[in-house]
């Protein structure tokens, strides 16, 4: 059994080459609405969209993607391309945060995945500090709807751009974890990187 490395060969260098061209012609000529790039991470490999306003998407290593995609194209654009460039800021941040050297986001968000008060809440979720934790309940209250912590729980359920938009610092009333779309031990594992678990 051959245990070695596969060979990239020319046509494979050709044909990288070849997307790098069709990526950049796409960016200059306007019709690369949205881009794609993966990441690998401690909590997994995850997919990352962005339009020319922002991060549009993080996508877990355990959803579906053809849907996800699906639904970009479908409510965005279908004009998508693996499109890395784009995205290099976006990853550049996240190794930063997973190294344990960044505590907040700077790159530009674009929330045309969410409406009204979802994308209220979304919005308000990086106000919850690093390292420190809400309930539903306390984001209800501070939207100014105190009876509305399980719309605050479906708004943090459906957030488009967990991780940077911490979505995982938010608990139950009770303190227990709640939902999370990246899974409990994705939720427990970010928690405890800011020392808040």
């Amino acid at each position: 059994m051959n245990d070695a490395l596969p060979t990239i060969t020319a046509s494979d260098a050709r044909l990288a080459a070849l997307h790098d061209r069709l990526e950049q012609r796409a960016d200059d000529v306007g019709v690369l609405d949205v881009a794609l790039a993966p990441i690998d991470s401690p909590i997994g490999q995850l997919l990352l969209a962005a339009t020319e306003r922002g991060l549009l998407r993080v996508v877990f290593d355990n959803e579906d993607h053809d849907a996800v995609l699906a639904g970009i194209a479908r409510r965005v654009s279908p004009r998508i391309l693996r499109a890395p460039r784009r995205l290099d800021a976006v990853r550049r941040e996240l190794d930063e945060y997973f190294a344990g050297r960044r505590r907040e986001f700077d790159v530009p968000l674009d929330f045309a995945l969410s409406s009204r008060f979802r994308r209220e809440v979304q919005q308000l979720l990086p106000t919850i500090r690093y390292g420190t934790t809400a309930t539903y309940a306390q984001l209800a209250a501070r939207i100014g709807s105190p009876r509305a912590a399980r719309a605050v729980g479906s708004a943090c359920a459906t957030n488009p751009l967990p991780v940077v938009v911490p979505c995982h610092r938010v608990l139950r009333t009770d303190g227990s974890l709640g939902g999370y779309l990246g899974g409990l031990d994705t939720k427990t594992a970010l928690l405890r990187l800011e020392g808040a678990a």
